[in-house]
């Protein structure tokens, strides 16, 4: 199970929401993706996710009126 220290991404004022947000989201383009290409994936497309965010591969931009909720 993946299981990463979320702090490290989160102590850039990054709401918890976001993050979520952002995860989905790219969890379900990574999916979508692996569709349309015919592509079998063998990781969970949140973990895959995850990793992109944690690597900085994928960045999470909010504006400034939703941070820290």
């Amino acid at each position: 199970m993946f299981n990463p220290d979320l702090s490290v991404v989160l102590k850039n004022h990054l709401s918890r929401y976001s993050l979520v947000t952002a995860t989905a989201k790219r969890a379900r383009e990574i999916a979508e993706e692996a569709e349309e290409n015919h592509e079998i994936i063998t990781e969970k497309p949140v973990s895959m996710a995850l990793e992109e965010i944690l690597s900085g591969d994928y960045v999470i931009v909010e504006p400034e009126e939703i941070r820290n909720i």
